[in-house]
């Protein structure tokens, strides 16, 4: 099928959208640690019943050491500090600036190939990431007006770095996943990414002894659902697809059109979360995104 990959990327950044906004719902009625963890089990079970159907296997057996082992790391990366950081900035501010931040998650990912793997970055790489940085700059800052003391952030600064430190775990966890992954079923690629992450979870909440929350979460019928909406459409389809959107076509490409979730979520944002948008945060949105496909123009 021709633009396998380049469709993946787009339902991609159609699912996140969904997910985040489901997850905004669970975060503010039971923490994000909580929503976390279940989360990740929900996918787990999703995956586990996809891949008995689709590949006669329950669990990814047949892949080699070397992919469980930087499958397994993206995860940790990716879903248990990244995603632990994004979801706790849905305390803070809405899903449609937390989104806004992880369009920070491509260029982060460049930037890390180049420190780290020696890939090449190029006048063009900073000029996209300079027409990121102005799009989100557009949105989250205020123009100093004096009735306002002069604050130069229009929304809580922790929640924009916490929302700025899941944009660093994605792009961290997508640079190992392409590596961990190589030629590898995108999908039981993903599902070693859940595993590790309903490990490292698993770990933080024997530790910290949080586990009466989950049981308590569980028995929300209000907060599960918007988590079993968000666990389909975010760690299942949503991961799986980006999985096969690097797979199936370049990084740039698929980075690009799965960061386009800041203009896929100003319509929703209005309909169900009834937020008040100014043209300054409409055009920024779309600078973002087209400051991320100038990024990757090769």
């Amino acid at each position: 099928m021709h633009y396998i990959g380049e469709i993946a990327g787009i339902a991609t950044a159609m699912f996140w959208t969904v997910t985040s906004m489901a997850f905004q719902v669970a975060t503010r009625k039971v923490g994000s640690l909580n929503v976390n963890i279940i989360r990740l089990f929900m996918a787990f079970i999703f995956y586990v019943l996809y891949m008995r159907m689709s590949r006669g296997l329950w669990l990814p057996t047949d892949a080699s050491p070397e992919a469980w082992k930087w499958l397994g790391i993206s995860g940790l990366i990716g879903f248990v500090l990244g995603d632990f950081f994004l979801f706790q900035s849905y305390a803070f501010v809405s899903a449609r600036i937390s989104m806004l931040m992880m369009s920070l998650a491509p260029p982060v990912a460049a930037l890390l190939g180049y420190i780290i793997l020696g890939e090449r970055f190029t006048l063009l790489n900073t000029v996209g990431l300079l027409l990121v940085l102005t799009g989100i700059a557009m949105v989250i800052l205020n123009r100093g007006d004096k009735s306002e003391n002069n604050r130069r952030f229009k929304y809580p600064v922790k929640g924009i770095l916490l929302a700025f430190g899941g944009a660093v775990g994605q792009g961290s966890g997508a640079v190992l996943s392409k590596f961990g992954m190589a030629s590898y079923d995108a999908f039981s690629a993903s599902q070693i990414r859940v595993i590790a992450g309903v490990l490292g979870f698993s770990l933080i909440f024997t530790i910290t002894r949080r586990w009466k929350g989950v049981f308590s979460t569980i028995k929300n019928v209000n907060a599960m659902k918007p988590i079993l909406i968000g666990a389909f459409f975010g760690p299942f389809i949503g991961v799986g697809l980006s999985m096969v959107a690097l797979q199936h076509t370049s990084a740039g490409i698929a980075s690009t059109l799965m960061a386009t979730v800041p203009v896929f979520i100003l319509l929703p944002s209005v309909l169900f979360f009834g937020e008040k948008l100014t043209w300054r945060e409409v055009v920024g949105a779309f600078i973002t995104v087209g400051g991320i496909a100038v990024f990757f123009i090769r």
